[in-house]
């Protein structure tokens, strides 16, 4: 993991933001109010506020003993400021029997990514794709996005290393995928699942205590206590799985062979269009390698509209055609466009000059269609 996300942050305390009393239709304000108000309102109409703590001092942890290259201000612009997608991955040609499909399909990806994938299509490791329809009698796909905008929002104000809210909505769509849940309890499952997924991935994960205030004590500490138990013995303490974020790493290798752009742009870019797909139930029913792969091919897009998004490296690398990631890219291209008329934390995220105001670069209306034929393995 890069050494800029295993750095203890100062947390940043902004001013207590009051909940909003009634909101009509989905709300673009900045304003949201706490998800347990959604018991009173329609399924397409809620919002959240982002409640800040009281500040606290972190115990600071040692630096470590070992000798680690210090990294100036301007080497920092010119690498991902939260990843290590420039990480060397070599391509090794795996040698297989051609009774073998699918070693033969990632024959030449790296092995690393031929174990994740095992583990992504596990069905223990998925949640159902129509859990909302099956599953669910009270919980829409509408309150799902607002629970997640706003948890992306705590975890920008925790300063949580960006894999976390992966894992958090991970959790969150397994879990709803086998109990069904009243609209007063969402909250508090997503506030669990971030404290479980923030235990296994922070090195000083946020208390209890915090995120009871951050819900503006909406739960005690004892009923969040109670649901981090409950979604812990669900997942059989299993909390580690791979996630789009993880895949993202993997493929930038082989998405900046041609045609050369701005790598630390392109590598936000990436990252805000799979964030993006966090927030849209539809996405939870492609596996987050096939979400890293469209996100991808989606970033090229905008950042070379004349040249192909996919490449022979990245169909080596990933094992899909274009054709196999037309469907996703279509939401995820739909989903990005339908943003820009939101004010969605995630949005409000990655508009930020930090970030390189990816937010703001426009996608083609329409993709064309021949982009999704390969035809550049005959060029």
């Amino acid at each position: 993991m890069d050494d800029q996300e295993n750095r203890i942050p100062t947390r940043r305390r902004a001013p207590k933001k009051r909940l909003n009393e009634s909101v009509e239709g989905l709300s673009i304000s900045k304003k949201r109010v706490v998800l347990g108000e959604l018991t009173n309102i329609s399924s397409n109409a809620a919002g959240l506020t982002l409640k800040s703590g009281p500040d606290k001092s972190r115990k600071p942890v040692p630096e470590p003993k070992a000798e680690l290259k210090k990294t100036t201000a301007e080497e920092k612009d010119s690498v991902l400021v939260d990843e290590t997608a420039n990480t060397e991955i070599d391509v090794v040609d795996f040698h297989v029997g051609p009774e073998d499909d699918e070693s033969q399909k990632y024959g030449h990806a790296p092995l690393m990514y031929r174990h994740l994938h095992s583990l992504e299509v596990e069905a223990k490791r998925r949640p159902l794709s129509n859990y909302v329809e099956k599953v669910q009698t009270d919980i829409t796909p509408a309150m799902r996005e607002i629970l997640v905008d706003w948890l992306v929002e705590v975890a920008e104000e925790f300063k949580l290393v960006s894999d976390t809210p992966y894992l958090t909505v991970n959790y969150i769509d397994r879990y709803l995928s086998y109990h069904d849940l009243s609209r007063n309890k969402l909250q508090l499952l997503g506030v669990s699942c971030m404290l479980v997924a923030a235990k296994y991935e922070e090195i000083s994960p946020p208390h209890v205590e915090e995120y009871c205030y951050m819900t503006d004590n909406s739960y005690s500490k004892e009923e969040v206590v109670n649901m981090e138990i409950d979604v812990l013995k669900f997942l059989n303490f299993e909390m580690g799985d791979p996630t789009t974020k993880t895949f993202l790493r993997i493929f930038m290798k082989a998405a900046q062979e041609k045609p050369p752009f701005s790598k630390v742009q392109f590598d936000f870019l990436c990252c805000y269009i799979a964030e993006l797909s966090l927030l849209d139930y539809h996405c939870v029913r492609f596996i987050p390698s096939t979400i890293a792969a469209s996100a991808i091919f989606l970033s090229r897009l905008i950042m070379k509209p004349k040249f192909h998004p996919w490449n022979l490296a990245l169909q080596k690398y990933t094992g899909l055609k274009p054709s196999e990631l037309k469907e996703c890219v279509l939401t995820l291209h739909n989903l990005q466009l339908r943003m820009e008329a939101t004010a969605c934390a995630v949005r409000e995220k990655y508009m930020d000059h930090k970030l390189k105001c990816v937010a703001s670069l426009c996608p083609p209306s329409e993709i064309p269609a021949g982009y999704f034929e390969a035809w550049y393995e005959e060029n």
